[in-house]
């Protein structure tokens, strides 16, 4: 019975293939096959075996033909009410025709089933589970001409069933998305055709679903393809241009992809994309309720970019945010300045105005810690940004860490140990406005008494380290300080950090740069005024007392400091008191410098002094004691000794010679002569001789006594390096002696290099 239904057709035998771990008996194979013979005969009692035939045919004409009677039958039958030989002939399509191994066939099942679903007009929504899913998994077959057919198909079912058709929307999402990018171009025309109906049906469908469409559409926004891109970004706008579809609350979950398509190598995907994203940016400032917490995130990192466009785009829209998002922003106002601050300095004229634009506004907004704003995060970004290679990143850090000392002085005090080090090293920047705006910090930070201390130790600290800051911003930091903070505390506090230096290199080089600037700086001619007022003013005498105690580290700054406080005739005598040893090279560099200094408008009542040199017989005894240590050649020497010659001639009397003599305490310090001689200063002509030793509580003895022991501790430190050095020198030689012996090599008969000294801050070079 069963061979005439297989004769009688002209279709394929399908081979089916059994698993192994299947164990069919006989019996149940039987029954299977008669089961598909009877399903041929119900097929063959339905459609007539020269339409299947031609249904298969290669040619296209004899296909469609076939197709038409599929649909005239279809038609009929559902007429009819009999869905099930509908169903019938659907399963036969599917199995026996979209499932072959033939391209004709599946081509034939194709337009088969898409003839049955126009034929079912109004009915096919009942059966569409079983028309459809055949139709999409020929979207992936490895014929493009099946391909093609497949959206053709689909195309034509779903102009039939339009609504109904939303149920596999996701499924038919996905397919286009791969056929969008297909290798044919025929396949990717068609498939543009069935994504337009698609678009034009799910946005005039209620029964469409958002959220189930998200999760697929964020899947693929990082897709790379340019043609996958376009397909995404249509469907972004055409979704957003649906009244009823909240594309704004999902914006998020594809923010980042539409970021991402800014660097397309592609233009007019550039375009689009932009285009999309300028109207979702118009819908946020129109809409009440945003979520600009996950938003700024994803623009933060964007704006970070390597593409100019992108980074435009994101820090247009960080923008935005700051002016629009008010207190949700409040949580990521660190990121946020994390973002704007790089892009202060950026390549692109554009990118920087805005960045600052938007960085003034971020400022200027009054947040509290109470309602999320993070003082230690912001403060970590300005701090990492103080590193930046930027000058104009790095100045608009420092401006942070000032607005956040002035709104929250006590939480940025409380990090103060995680910012410091790194405001110190900025002292060293090579921008002179960064330094500024760093020691404005510093300043800031200074109000408070112990703030002030560690500012000023850790000061001391970094030029003890590093030399080239002192040479190239000691001044610079110094008399900013000064004007800053009070210019006696910072002079008074350096003072007694340099007493006690360990470093006696240091502290001399350290005390000579104060000293200069000192004598040279407009910022403190209030200081240099109340020196000048030491012999009759209890807050001048405290100021030239505080300062002689590390003074005494050098040499010419103690004869420099006693000028200005008109202290002549001890200012001889520690002329008279200095040796061989502290006569050296760098003393006659600062000296050098001094006689210059002298002709300036800052030592002008001193030349005007001596028009009476009766009055002033220490200050031409102390300046003839300086021109005696001058080199007769030097222009110093010839200089000073030109403004000497300009004195007015004086005859001293005997008595004024006798108390010049009584006076001088050089003798006292060589012969250890005790305390209790009778020390007179210029300016007071009425004192009486035999007065105490103490001038306006000054005991200048005692103050001598100080200088010369600190100079003997200098004279000692040098011996033992240079001991040293020539320890070294001498070792260096015998090995270089031994290995010449050992190699009987030729004596070098060269010159030793000569010595270069040391140039300090301030020092003239001879």
């Amino acid at each position: 019975m069963l061979e005439p239904f297989v004769g009688n057709l002209n279709l394929p035998i399908r081979s089916y293939s059994i698993p192994g771990n299947c164990n069919l008996s006989i019996s149940s194979l039987l029954f299977s096959f008669c089961f598909c013979c009877f399903v041929r005969k119900m097929t063959d009692a339905v459609i007539p075996p020269a339409v299947l035939r031609n249904l298969s045919d290669k040619l296209y004409e004899k296909r469609k033909n076939a197709a038409l009677e599929v649909e005239g039958i279809v038609k009929s039958l559902a007429a009819a009410g009999d869905h099930e030989k509908i169903s019938i002939v659907i399963n036969l399509l599917t199995n026996e025709f979209t499932a072959s191994a033939q391209a004709n066939h599946r081509k034939g099942g194709l337009i088969g089933l898409a003839a049955a679903t126009v034929g079912l007009t109004s009915d096919a929504a009942q059966h569409l589970s079983q028309i459809v899913p055949p139709v999409l998994e020929s979207f992936v077959d490895q014929d493009s001409r099946v391909r093609y057919y497949a959206c053709e198909a689909l195309y034509n079912i779903a102009k039939v069933v339009r609504g109904d058709f939303i149920i596999f929307f996701n499924r038919i999402f996905d397919a286009l998305c791969k056929l969008s990018a297909d290798s044919d171009p025929n396949v990717q025309s068609a498939a543009h055709l069935l994504d337009r109906l698609v678009k034009d049906i799910v946005t005039e469908s209620d029964q469409f679903s958002i959220e189930e469409f998200i999760p697929l559409l964020r899947e693929r926004m990082n897709v790379l393809n340019p043609y996958v891109r376009q397909f995404l970004v249509g469907w972004i706008t055409v979704l957003d241009s649906v009244p009823d579809i909240d594309m704004l609350g999902f914006l998020p979950d594809f923010l980042d992809g539409l970021f991402n398509m800014l660097s397309d190598s592609s233009h007019e995907i550039r375009q689009q994309a932009d285009s999309a994203l300028s109207e979702f940016l118009q819908e946020i400032k129109n809409s009440p309720s945003v979520d600009y917490g996950r938003m700024a995130e994803i623009l933060v990192q964007r704006a970070a970019s390597l593409d100019e466009f992108t980074r435009l785009t994101a820090i247009t829209w960080i923008n935005e945010f700051v002016k629009l998002g008010g207190e949700q922003l409040v949580p990521y106002y660190a990121d946020i300045l994390g973002a704007i601050l790089p892009c202060i300095s950026d390549k692109e004229e554009k990118i920087r105005v805005v960045a600052r634009e938007t960085n003034e506004e971020l400022r200027a907004i009054k947040a509290d810690p109470a309602d999320g704003f993070d003082v230690a995060a912001i403060l970590s970004i300005a701090r990492r940004q103080l590193s930046s290679e930027w000058e104009a990143t790095r100045i608009e850090a420092l401006h942070w860490i000032s607005t956040l000392l002035n709104g929250h002085r006590i939480e940025v005090l409380s990090f103060l140990n995680d910012i410091f080090d790194t405001l110190l090293k900025a002292l060293s920047d090579p921008s002179d406005e960064v330094v500024l705006l760093v020691l404005e910090v510093h300043a800031c930070i200074a109000k408070d008494p112990q703030h002030f201390r560690q500012l000023v130790v850790f000061l001391v600290h970094n030029f003890r380290n590093d030399h080239s800051l002192l040479e190239k911003r000691g001044a610079l930091i110094i008399r900013r300080l000064c004007v800053l903070l009070d210019a006696e505390r910072i002079y008074r506090e350096l003072s007694t950090i340099l007493e006690g230096e360990a470093d006696l290199d240091f502290a001399s080089i350290m005390v000579q740069a104060l000293n200069l600037i000192l004598l040279t700086s407009s910022e403190l001619s209030e200081l240099r005024d109340l020196l000048k007022q030491s012999l009759v003013n209890s807050a001048g005498k405290d100021l030239f007392v505080s300062l002689y105690a590390s003074w005494c580290h050098s040499p010419m700054a103690i004869i420099s400091l006693c000028l200005l406080a008109q202290t002549y005739q001890h200012a001889s005598t520690v002329i008279q008191s200095l040796v061989e040893e502290d006569i050296n090279v760098k003393f006659l560099v600062q000296l050098d410098k001094l006689i210059r200094l002298l002709e300036t408008p800052i030592f002008a009542y001193l030349r005007l002094q001596l028009l009476e040199p009766g009055r002033y017989t220490w200050l031409l005894k102390a300046l003839n004691g300086l021109l005696m240590l001058l080199p007769q050649q030097s222009a110093a020497f010839k200089m000073l000794r030109t403004r000497l010659k300009t004195v007015p001639s004086y005859s001293f009397s005997g008595d004024q010679v006798k108390r010049t003599s009584l006076g001088n305490p050089y003798s006292q310090i060589l012969h250890h002569i005790p305390c209790g001689s009778h020390i007179s200063e210029d300016g007071d002509v009425n004192q009486d001789v035999g007065a105490s030793n103490l001038h306006n509580g000054i005991n200048f003895t005692s103050r001598l006594h100080q200088f010369v022991q600190m100079q003997r501790q200098h004279r000692m430190h040098a011996k033992v390096q240079a001991q040293s050095h020539n320890s070294s020198t001498s070792s260096s030689k015998d090995v270089q002696r031994s290995e010449e012996s050992g190699h009987q090599l030729p004596l070098d008969n060269s010159e030793p290099p000569s010595r270069s000294s040391r140039k300090g801050p301030g020092q003239l070079q001879l």
